[in-house]
């Protein structure tokens, strides 16, 4: 995929809202250079580890040159100017004021680069008694309500944990970046884009706060279930779970006719959807009871030829020996050198029928200092004496194979 061919990004975020940005910039065809300081990314010692490094570092950081510098040595900040300095787009996830104090916050960066994009990465954004704030997946899920609607009625709250807010920020930001180069290319003008957890967090939360203001009550925990559909939840077959998702008024007299329950359709306790989410109880204990007499597969196979809604409460393996994930193209297998055979997941896109295809597995800490360094102008000595000084402090010199 070569959409953004020939835009260089400098990314100097980290853990995953940032990485996972760049890494879609990388995989439509940008080329990013990753800026990690001297011991990594600290995702790269989260377990469960592949070799040296931690599973969710490899997930989002294919297609990207890693640079280690240490940012607070004068070495470090002007190799990081520089960089900039060739910058289309710059991602940066500092902590509150640390851009600045390092000299590489959007004021500083457009002064090197005044057409620069540059998008900055926090938790509770630049605005607010919060904007000094530190950002984490789980407290925004706590602090906006996510947590609050989430689990079963009658137990604890919930943190859901695919680290949805960190994902969709990383998204969010992405968009941005791409309006914003869009219009760069109309009138030449740099941009600044921020995103931030608190705002994916409230964007996530906006039908729940629309039905909020509208009954002026606090929403309660629905488990698996829709408050405003019926019957659309998880219900237990004779062996095991499935999902069932009666979305509209149709749907429920095709299910009714499928169990052999044509009567209900025509109930007008349960004639139409607004109907049985108010009678929900007496619809669940119905559906359940019908449910319970067949298995799961055979349930699925019924439902689908009805055209029902219904899904396998499946684990992810599963999901991954599934045909449909092959057909899908979903996962992309790297051999690589430092990592071993490795499957990563590709981007959720298609361009003109195709995947956008990794190029390069994720790399290891400062595998491209060197080379970078080159291209930025320093010559062998210079490059030389810059890669002897982080030995000490790096416990190798990163990238001096370059």
């Amino acid at each position: 995929m070569d959409a953004l061919q020939g835009l260089r990004v400098v990314d100097f975020s980290k853990v995953l809202a940032g990485p996972l940005c760049t890494q879609y910039l990388g995989d439509m065809g940008a080329e990013v250079i990753k800026v990690e300081p001297l011991k990594g990314d600290d995702t790269r010692r989260w377990p469960p580890f592949r070799k040296d490094d931690g599973t969710v570092f490899l997930s989002v950081n294919r297609n990207k040159r890693s640079v280690a510098l240490d940012l607070k040595s004068p070495e470090g900040r002007e190799a990081a100017q520089r960089l900039i300095a060739t910058a289309d787009i710059v991602v940066e996830s500092f902590g509150p004021g640390v851009a600045a104090r390092l000299g590489i916050d959007y004021d500083s960066a457009a002064a090197l680069r005044p057409d620069v994009v540059y998008c900055s990465i926090s938790g509770f954004g630049s605005k607010g008694p919060l904007n000094k704030g530190k950002g984490y997946d789980v407290i925004l899920q706590a602090f906006c309500g996510m947590m609050s609607i989430t689990g079963e009625e009658d137990g604890p709250a919930v943190r859901s944990p695919i680290s949805p807010i960190d994902q969709a920020t990383g998204m969010h930001a992405a968009t941005g970046i791409l309006a914003a180069v869009v219009r760069k290319l109309r009138t030449g003008k740099g941009c600044k884009v921020e995103a931030s957890l608190f705002d994916t967090a409230v964007g996530f939360m906006g039908y729940v706060m629309q039905s909020y203001w509208e009954r002026g009550s606090e929403p309660r925990r629905w488990g698996s279930a829709h408050e405003s559909l019926c019957p659309y939840q998880v219900f237990e077959a004779s062996d095991r779970p499935l999902l069932l998702g009666v979305a509209n008024d149709s749907l429920w007299r095709a299910f009714c006719d499928e169990a052999g329950r044509p009567g209900l359709a025509d109930d007008p306790r349960y004639a139409t959807n607004a109907d049985r989410v108010h009678n929900r109880r007496e619809v669940l204990e119905l559906v359940s009871e019908i449910m319970r007499g067949d298995d799961r597969d055979a349930w699925i196979r019924r439902l689908a030829r009805a055209g029902i809604p219904c899904a396998p409460i499946q684990g992810v393996g599963e999901l991954l020996a599934h045909e449909h994930m092959a057909a899908s193209e979903m996962i992309h297998r790297f051999a690589d050198s430092a990592h071993g055979e490795l499957n990563v997941v590709s981007q959720p896109l298609r361009f003109d029928g195709q995947r956008p295809r990794p190029v390069s597995p994720p790399p290891r800490v400062g595998e491209h200092t060197g080379q970078v360094l080159a291209e930025l102008g320093y010559g062998p000595a210079a490059i030389g004496r810059y890669l002897d000084a982080l030995a000490p402090r790096a416990g190798a010199a990163p990238g001096k194979e370059a």
